[in-house]
């Protein structure tokens, strides 16, 4: 598991039906002092799921109660006792448990629609790239092509020279 766990907060799992917080919070006190007890409720049937929650002040504390508590039996249940690993965020980008899925919506097609645009202009962007580098070309190519028609070449480019004067040796050599 990737999450960071939570030193100061024990899961407890295995509580009987008839444990509540008060209890939970009394068989944990004798280990340091508590921050915080819960025990979620089922919806449906407003009682524990069978596990709960306690926070304590100090982790050395939450250590102490782990290291004697896990492997425990209140009210006849064994009890597991681990770090807690942190609340998952359920709902949304932003994190929202109460908002619903689709409460972001609108910033998700604002940013498909920002992303297109984006697209667009990169390919409009290469296109005039691709434009322009191709009527530099071909300028290029009507400039050597005016060179050669004079006769004189007058180009800073060293294979454009040296292909000139090739040119010219041949021509004087086979005359």
């Amino acid at each position: 598991m990737n999450q960071a766990v939570q030193k100061n907060t024990l899961y407890v799992g295995g509580l009987a039906e008839e444990v509540n917080e008060g209890i939970l919070h009394a068989a944990f006190i004798p280990f340091g002092d508590i921050k915080d007890v819960k025990t979620p409720l089922d919806q449906a049937t407003q009682k524990h799921r069978s596990f709960g929650f306690v926070t304590f002040l100090e982790r050395e504390d939450a250590a102490s109660a782990m290291d004697n508590m896990d492997g425990a039996e209140l009210y006849g249940r064994v009890l597991t006792v681990n770090y807690a690993l942190p609340e998952r965020i359920k709902g949304g980008e932003q994190g929202w448990a109460a908002q619903p899925i689709w409460a972001d919506a609108d910033t998700w097609f604002e940013r498909q629609q920002q992303e297109e645009e984006m697209q667009k202009l990169q390919a409009e962007n290469m296109a005039e790239m691709k434009a322009a580098e191709e009527l530099h070309r071909k300028k290029m190519a009507e400039e050597r092509e005016g060179e050669k028609e004079d006769g004189d070449v007058v180009n800073d480019d060293p294979m454009a020279q040296a292909e000139a004067e090739v040119l010219k040796d041949n021509a004087l050599g086979s005359s």
